[in-house]
């Protein structure tokens, strides 16, 4: 797990190896300069020496400045360091987030991710800055000090010999103990983010149903969650702070008793008063650096629970990959979907969809009419290799859309979803995710056949109206016809229109048909739709029920042969009669 966050140090190696050379500069200043001390107090002060005294009290300030400083610089690479970590890290979970597939990402849900991004890389960033600086300076600190302590007096000095085991014990009590809390409280994080997420994005249905006490209830009931996990989880880690200040006051209890008394009945022989405020000192050191070992304990302990679903997502491998030698030219759309079968879970128990045989020849058009749950989504999201195949095979242009690389197969395959998204930014510039290089000519003829210029031509800013996250200030109806010309932009082979003018009226419906045949007529056309008058004109039709072929053939042959597209038609031109 270490090995695989630290890939992500990169560039900052030299930031993270000059922080703990500098804590050691830093903690050789701070282990001579009590040393120094006890030589003034006890050659300089106490002997009336004041050439002595001014000697190596200049030494002193000398010390004290270059400790100031190395302090000020581990500080400051430290920083860089562990945010320049941060940075990468995220980086690299997010560029592996964009190699996913869709069945990986729906092993994670988006407020789980959003989670890992955020507080679990922070988690992930306090810790490594404790570690390469606190974890180094400690240890190093203590060490010495121990040296130091033991050559003034190895009698007095056996204390820690108990102090440390005990404190030792107890920081592994806490560590274990609050481990599986700060692991639960993260996953609540998720289930927070989720109900903050839906509540934004579904904030006009909450206001308009009046919903707000209900969310706001929603809410509260998470965060009460998290309120009580995390108290549990401090609450074992609080007793680290009375742990450590009982060791701390009683070795100094135990020196300053002991050390006084050796001082009085030896007269000075054994220990001088320079040296017992010398080992005063190293004790404050040791017991400060047992202090700060527990802060990194409990630090590390926090951020391993965030390290492990860090690691998740950088270990989750895309169920997608290309061969070794992949096909790069797609020589036309012709679609041949052979004995298809396909589960989202890898189930052929829990089959979506089953024995799909169908020949789709280049340039034509197929509708797909179905009832909601048919597989009609499904069907069209394996032609781009959104998803695999469970079962059988799928060729475009010849080749098995395996054999393809992914870029060149999306590249061609334009798919214009159910859930119409579009980004923050102008009309251009969304449009222009069909084809970034597509000149403003281009993307007017493209509105033209969507038939989105008509509005456009409405706004003050025309193409450079200013698209709100999500497009909120647009209808359903006009970011469909911006979705359908961004997909024509990209001058597919096939385009996939997944109920995609069902905001639209008839009349709009029919113009954008129209230009379906008449500007694009070599590219293979495949539209979902609720509404019959939307593929009735196409080449041929394919009507599904739970995931099965149940009709195939034209508008007039269904009619005739098919009872699901019989009633299906019966039922919308009663509507439109009455």
């Amino acid at each position: 797990m270490v090995k695989k966050l630290a890939r992500s140090i990169r560039e900052y190696k030299k930031a993270s190896i000059l922080t703990p050379v500098f804590v050691i500069f830093e903690v050789l200043l701070e282990i001579v300069i009590p040393m120094i001390m006890a030589v003034m107090i006890d050659n300089g002060i106490s002997r009336h020496n004041p050439d002595l005294l001014a000697k190596w009290g200049s030494i002193l300030i000398v010390c004290v400045l270059l400790g100031i400083v190395c302090g000020m610089l581990s500080g400051s690479f430290c920083a860089k360091a562990s945010a320049g970590f941060a940075q990468n890290l995220r980086q690299d979970m997010y560029y592996k987030i964009q190699e996913y597939s869709f069945a990986n990402i729906d092993k994670f849900s988006t407020s789980s991710i959003v989670t890992r991004l955020t507080t679990d890389v922070t988690n992930v960033q306090n810790a490594y800055m404790m570690m390469i600086r606190v974890a180094v300076r400690a240890p190093i600190m203590l060490v010495f000090s121990l040296i130091a302590s033991c050559m003034i007096s190895i009698q007095l000095s056996l204390v820690f010999l108990v102090a440390v085991p005990v404190l030792g014990i107890g920081l592994y009590f806490i560590v274990s103990r609050s481990h599986p809390y700060f692991e639960k409280v993260f996953h609540i994080y998720d289930e927070l983010n989720g109900v903050v997420q839906e509540n934004l994005t579904g904030i006009r249905v909450v206001k308009s149903f009046v919903r707000e006490n209900f969310e706001v209830k929603k809410f509260s009931r998470v965060s009460k969650r998290i309120y009580e996990t995390f108290t549990t989880a401090e609450g074992i880690v609080a007793y680290n702070m009375p742990l450590m200040q009982f060791a701390v006051y009683s070795c100094l209890l135990f020196l300053c008793w002991f050390g006084a008394k050796i001082i009085v009945l030896t007269q000075g022989t054994t220990m001088t008063t320079g040296e017992l405020s010398s080992l005063i000192a190293y004790a404050m050191n040791i017991l400060n650096c047992l202090l700060m070992l527990s802060q990194v304990l409990v630090m590390i302990n926090m951020a391993r629970a965030s390290s492990e679903r860090i690691i998740e997502i950088l270990d989750e491998e895309s169920s997608l990959k290309n061969k070794i030698a992949p096909v790069y030219d797609m020589p036309n759309g012709e679609i041949i979907f052979e004995n298809v079968g396909f589960s989202y879970l890898n189930d052929m128990n829990k089959e979506c969809l089953s024995n799909i045989s169908l020949h789709i020849p280049s340039g034509s058009t197929l509708g797909i009419i179905g009832a909601t749950g048919s597989g009609k989504t499904s069907l069209v999201q394996l032609i781009p290799r959104l998803y695999d195949v469970t079962e059988g095979n799928i060729f475009i242009g010849g080749n098995n859309v395996k054999d393809y690389d992914l870029f060149t197969l999306r590249n061609h395959v334009a798919m214009v979803l159910q859930k119409n998204e579009l980004f923050s930014g102008t009309i251009k510039e969304n449009l222009r995710w069909g084809n970034e290089h597509a000149t403003d000519e281009a993307l007017i003829h493209a509105c033209k056949l969507a038939q989105a210029d008509t509005f456009i031509d409405t706004f003050p800013n025309k193409y450079n109206t200013y698209i709100e996250q999500g497009g909120t200030n647009v209808s359903g109806g006009q970011k469909q016809r911006l979705c359908i010309a961004r997909a024509l932009l990209k001058q597919p082979k096939i385009l996939i229109l997944d109920d995609s003018t069902s905001a639209v009226d008839t009349k709009t419906d029919a113009m954008i048909r129209k230009a379906f045949c008449e500007e694009i007529p070599d590219t293979t056309k495949i539209m979902i739709a609720q509404r019959i008058s939307s593929v009735q004109d196409a080449d041929n039709i394919l009507v599904l029920e739970n995931g099965k072929i149940n009709g195939y053939g034209t508008h007039e042959e269904l009619l005739k042969n098919n009872e699901i597209y019989q009633e299906i038609y019966q039922s919308q031109t009663k509507g439109e009669n009455e």
